[in-house]
């Protein structure tokens, strides 16, 4: 299958402000992202859930991971609309919109947690051979 090559790339941390590997990495790579730019390609290392990470909680009003479906996405912005959907579709505005030809080619959310599991890679779609043989790559 001919693709386009991934020339923007998101790193999320904070997603759950509780879950701080990805707050500190991404805090790391908006100070000094040399690590992770590439030639041709944009690497934008973003923090999702400000708040929740200022409390250090996994957040305020409901799980982001949770709200970034069409409905939530579409939803009416109005004073007492739950911060954590305010903050998807600002996320949407910024990185998409989700499916949209200006969206973002990929996005990694970080999360961390005291299972014992190891590193674990979550995909979106497992009918990707890009993502698939990326995540052999990182594996």
């Amino acid at each position: 299958v001919d693709k386009p090559p991934v020339r923007r790339v998101a790193i999320f941390g904070g997603t759950h402000g509780n879950e701080l590997s990805g707050v500190f990495l991404v805090k790391h790579w908006q100070e000094n992202g040399a690590e992770i730019q590439r030639t041709g390609m944009e690497v934008k290392p973003f923090l999702t859930n400000p708040r929740a990470v200022k409390k250090c909680t996994r957040y305020i009003d409901c799980d982001l991971n949770r709200v970034f479906d069409p409905d939530n996405l579409g939803r009416t912005v109005v004073e007492d609309i739950p911060y954590e959907v305010r903050r998807a579709q600002e996320i949407n505005h910024i990185f998409g919109p989700k499916g949209s030809d200006d969206a973002y080619d990929l996005i990694f959310d970080l999360h961390n947690t005291t299972s014992n599991m190891g590193g674990t890679l979550i995909l979106e779609n497992s009918r990707d051979d890009f993502t698939i043989q990326m995540f052999h790559y990182i594996k």
